[in-house]
């Protein structure tokens, strides 16, 4: 499971980062609040563990425009500020989850681990999708245009459903690779244009409304808002 740790202070983000993949996570770190918002809105996290107190912009203000982007990671935010109306500040920006400092490593975890689990069951119980006139179902694994099957192999809908998770957002074809396929993208092979060809075929040949854009030199764009 990747987890986005924000925190300004070394050797809390230290210990935290430790702490954290000595129990099989594997952490991304961003050192203040801009950086964590950029990552926020660009990868793709099991959880974001997230200071409140930081210079430039603060925890809830991180926490409050990923919810206003769309972005429904669970978010844990934890802070030296203990009152109820600090609490309920940080619940009411789109926190899942406030843990007052000082704080047990393990309670740390185990309200991680509950969130996490929370969005995974949240998740399957969305058995289908619909955009537009696209639907995807998860438990078959297959999807329909227009209410026409669209015939995806196994990887073509890992892709689509990649391109649906990231919908607005430009992807390189190296976070394609590295989600799609887990492997680091090698420039001597062309399997991401590949694929997209393919799904493309597929999914937008025919219509009017293409939802794979090309952004050249950059990557591609599902959904374009």
């Amino acid at each position: 499971m990747n987890i986005l740790l924000v925190e300004d202070q070394q050797g809390m983000l230290y210990s935290l980062k430790q702490c954290l993949e000595e129990n099989e996570f594997q952490v991304e770190v961003a050192n203040n609040g801009s950086d964590g918002l950029e990552l926020g809105l660009n990868q793709i996290y099991s959880a974001i563990l997230m200071d409140v107190i930081m210079p430039g912009l603060t925890g809830i203000e991180v926490c409050s425009t990923l919810r206003n982007q769309g972005i429904t990671t669970p978010i844990l935010l934890f802070s030296a500020l203990d009152t109820v109306e600090d609490k309920v500040y940080g619940l009411e920006a789109g926190a899942d989850d406030y843990l007052t400092k000082p704080f047990d490593l393990n309670e740390l975890l185990a309200r991680l681990r509950a969130l996490i689990r929370r969005k995974s069951l949240e998740y399957t119980r969305k058995n289908t999708l619909t955009l537009e006139d696209l639907v995807l179902d998860f438990d078959s694994r297959t999807a329909t245009r227009n209410q026409l099957p669209l015939e995806l192999t196994k990887k073509e809908f890992r892709l689509l459903e990649y391109f649906v998770q990231n919908e607005g957002k430009i992807l390189s074809k190296n976070e394609i690779a590295e989600k799609v396929w887990d492997v680091d993208f090698n420039t001597g092979t062309n399997i991401v244009e590949v694929y997209v060809n393919y799904l493309r075929n597929k999914l937008d040949k025919g219509f009017d409304k293409k939802f794979i854009q090309t952004k050249f030199g950059m990557g591609y764009i599902f959904n374009p808002k």
